[in-house]
């Protein structure tokens, strides 16, 4: 590559020698998040990944793709760029999680006005970490640098991820029925969602965000990029190496615990949530006391201290409870399946939260 370099596209805006040392400086986290079944390695035209299917009678490959949202804003005002990839891989592999699809691999899509190599590297940094949390390879991706388009002080971001089940353990709530228990896993705080809302009611300067908050215990800004928690590895823990039953799983993100409950529900199916039987995160505490932003409305955009939530038959609540506990999670029973109650309103499936 040393050969490739173009007077006239640096004097648009396009820097292609910076492209050639982000790809240098992200080799190394690249191939830190390698795993059986990559081929190649960084460079080619496409990832290749040669998957294992012994012992699938049927195998199933499951994707999702996703962003970061306008959470990178106060990445940007920060200038922190560490951790916002671990939200761009969670928001998908926690997607695909719910099919019960262990993740394979992951590509990511970088859009940006000026490509500057070392916020480049600190942005695969924390796309590398996310792979490795989630157990995936990042086998490929795109940086695109758009003078014009973007800010030079700016960028996008996307990811997407490929996942694989065996169909007769695809899980997809059908055999959810009346009298099920509902176990929530703990968020880690907003995750990747609601921030148009939150950016509109706080005042996020960059001096606001450097300001320590006593009902936060830190800084403005590290509450609020906080990293979305990857709930990968406690689930294949649970349905792979123990073969527990779950029978349906919902990743909580944008539209909260109304709009993706039910998600996972099959017809005539309504969840009853109890918000008392788990703990509220601090940063929504805060986020009422600084506005005057309704309840309901609240439910319906934040997760609310619940970042995944899973039916399970009511006599495997307590082996479930106990498996999660073993392995340091903090799981919560926050509800309950019912047979859903004609009223006149579309009562197919839904949530009823019960105060």
């Amino acid at each position: 590559m040393q050969n490739s370099k173009s007077n006239s596209y640096a004097a648009a805006g396009v820097d292609v020698t910076a492209g050639y040392e982000s790809v240098e400086r992200i080799k190394p986290l690249v191939q830190s998040t390698f795993r059986s079944g990559v081929l190649g390695g960084l460079g080619g035209f496409g990832g290749l990944f040669e998957p294992d299917t012994e012992g699938m009678k049927r195998p199933v490959f499951v994707s999702g793709t996703d962003g970061v949202g306008t959470k990178l804003k106060l990445a940007f005002l920060m200038d922190k760029h560490h951790t916002v990839g671990i939200d761009c891989v969670a928001m998908c592999v926690n997607d695909i999680i719910c099919s019960g699809a262990e993740p394979l691999f992951f590509l990511d899509y970088l859009a940006m006005g000026k490509n500057l190599p070392e916020r480049t590297e600190q942005i695969v940094r924390g796309i590398a970490e996310g792979c490795k949390q989630a157990g995936c390879a990042l086998i490929g991706g795109e940086t695109a640098e758009m003078p014009g388009f973007y800010p030079e002080d700016e960028y996008d971001m996307a990811g997407f991820a490929v996942g694989i089940v065996d169909y007769d353990k695809l899980i997809d709530g059908h055999t959810i029925k009346p009298g099920d228990r509902l176990i929530g896993l703990a968020s880690s705080g907003l995750h990747s969602n609601g921030f148009s809302l939150v950016r509109k009611v706080l005042d996020l300067t960059p001096e606001a965000l450097n300001e320590y908050v006593p009902e936060l215990f830190c800084k403005l800004g590290e509450e609020l990029l906080k990293p979305t928690r990857i709930y990968v590895r406690q689930v294949l823990h649970l349905i792979k190496t123990l073969k527990m039953n779950i029978k349906g799983i919902c990743h909580i993100t944008g539209g909260g615990l109304y709009e993706n409950v039910p998600r996972m529900l099959p017809e005539g199916i309504t969840a009853k949530i109890r918000p008392h039987d788990f703990p509220e995160s601090r940063i929504f505490a805060y986020l009422s006391s600084k506005s005057d932003i309704p309840v309901r409305d609240m439910y319906n955009t934040f997760n609310m201290g619940i970042g995944l939530v899973m039916a399970v038959d009511s006599n495997d609540v307590g082996d479930i409870i106990n498996a999660l506990i073993q392995i340091g999670e903090h799981p919560y029973v926050i509800g309950s399946c019912v047979q859903s109650t004609a009223d006149g309103s579309d009562t197919k499936k839904g949530v009823e939260l019960i105060w």
